[in-house]
């Protein structure tokens, strides 16, 4: 069995800027396919961050690249999400996802039905 918890979700400004943890509870260190979700009212849940922690390997979506950021804590099993110049359509609720993937091609282009584990969210507010 594998838990992943988010927490870092918050009201900022527009322009400001956010962290976001994901920790798991197993080592993360390798063969983990981390994925960052978001999904606000009456829209779809969309990938907006992939690592594959074996590599550090990751893959960001155009409406965030330049703006998010991944990184990782393998001491801790965690995961950080770094959201800078943070716009209102930001605002969703945040999901951290994992699964255990052999290839980093296998995790980068996942679907979002390859995620195994979700954490419950943690809310970002994002006001102009």
């Amino acid at each position: 069995q594998v838990q992943v918890v988010e927490s870092g979700g918050g009201s900022v400004q527009a322009g400001g800027s956010l962290r976001l943890s994901c920790t798991a509870s197993v080592d993360i260190s390798s063969r983990k396919c981390m994925g960052w979700f978001r999904q606000a009212p009456g829209k779809e849940r969309e990938r907006v961050a992939v690592v594959y922690t074996s590599t550090r390997s990751a893959w960001y979506p155009d409406f965030v690249k330049g703006r998010f950021s991944l990184s990782q804590d393998n001491g801790k099993n965690t995961v950080y999400l770094q959201m800078n110049r943070l716009k209102p359509e930001d605002t969703a609720m945040y999901y951290c996802a994992a699964f255990f993937s052999d290839n980093v091609g296998g995790c980068l282009v996942a679907a979002e039905n390859d995620y195994n584990y979700w954490g419950p969210g943690t809310q970002v507010t994002v006001s102009s």
